[in-house]
């Protein structure tokens, strides 16, 4: 599949001139948006519960009916919304964004989703002379808060240029993969890291409670060593909370190990550990945890070993 250059060239987005949409404030989404309007941007949001985005439309963003209302009143549009479905509704649907796009126009999905629906996207923002790019992002909500996503970028290479300055608002590392579906493609290994090493530390933290190790201090030594990780620093804590908050989604980690073990197959490719995990995953949403954070495995395997880690002493 080819993508070949156009006459068109995106236009560079820069604060207080280019005018941006953004559909999806979720719990990465709002912060996300927050840092834009802090860097001047002017946003035009859309959600389709109007609530969620009351914080970002509070700081002066102006909000639109529609998909289709926000392509109207912008001339770059991000997108962050949950699952495939909800991003072929927002770009596809009656009143979606392909609907009202013009040429020149950069649309950016920063979803997870499958790289062939990046790619569909691609082709059909092509058909009306615009750019389409994939850009799913790692770093959870501690990396959205703070602007220093990992952001994996499909598409082409005129259009990532045009879109740098915006994204550089957003993350600390920012790499361009290669053809549309590309980005989602890396997006897909970085959730087959993410799920291993959730077992190793979930595990790592049932091992020590039972040998009777104060868990705080293993954390402190193993973090000095090759055992080092994001998950450690950042998650691992969570769970010795007992806080299950969402950085990101328990089901939406399960689409995401779905996406990631449908494009295996389609490779004829066989993934043990990644299957293990998606099982795993599944039985914490089975116990009605499906909106806690990815951490929320070790419920699950609390649950396999018939133990509960106990809970940290309150408060005086």
């Amino acid at each position: 599949m080819t993508y070949p250059l156009r006459d068109s060239i995106p236009s560079l987005a820069a604060p207080s001139e280019t005018r941006v949409g953004w559909i999806g404030t979720g719990v990465m989404g709002t912060p996300m948006c927050q840092h834009l309007q802090q860097a001047n941007y002017r946003l035009t949001i859309y959600t389709r519960n109007r609530s969620k985005a009351s914080v970002v439309l509070a700081k002066g963003a102006t909000w639109a009916d529609s998909p289709a209302a926000v392509v109207e009143q912008t001339d770059l549009v991000v997108t962050m919304v949950g699952f495939p479905a909800d991003v072929r509704e927002v770009y596809f649907g009656e009143h979606g964004l392909l609907a009202a796009t013009r040429p020149g126009m950069v649309l950016v999905d920063m979803t997870t989703t499958e790289p062939s629906l990046a790619q569909e996207i691609a082709l059909a923002a092509q058909e009306r002379g615009a750019f389409a790019v994939d850009a799913p992002v790692s770093g959870g909500d501690v990396g959205a808060r703070n602007a220093t996503l990992s952001i994996m970028i499909g598409g082409a290479t005129k259009a990532v240029q045009a879109i740098v300055p915006l994204l550089e608002c957003l993350g600390k590392k920012i790499v361009h993969q290669g053809d549309p579906g590309a980005g989602q493609h890396a997006k897909l290994c970085n959730q087959i890291v993410i799920a291993g090493t959730m077992i190793g530390v979930c595990e790592s933290l049932l091992y020590g409670y039972k040998a009777g190790l104060q868990l705080d201090r293993m954390l402190d030594s193993i973090r000095g060593g090759a055992a080092a990780c994001w998950t450690l620093d950042n998650l691992a804590p969570r769970i010795l909370a007992r806080n299950f908050d969402p950085g990101f989604f328990v089901e939406h980690f399960i689409k995401d190990m779905g996406i990631a073990l449908e494009e295996a197959r389609r490779r004829q490719l066989t993934l043990p550990g990644l299957t293990l995990a998606h099982r795993l995953y599944e039985r914490v949403q089975t116990l009605g945890h499906g909106r806690a954070g990815t951490h929320a495995l070790m419920l699950a395997l609390e649950d396999l070993s018939h133990i509960d880690l106990p809970n940290p002493p309150a408060s005086p």
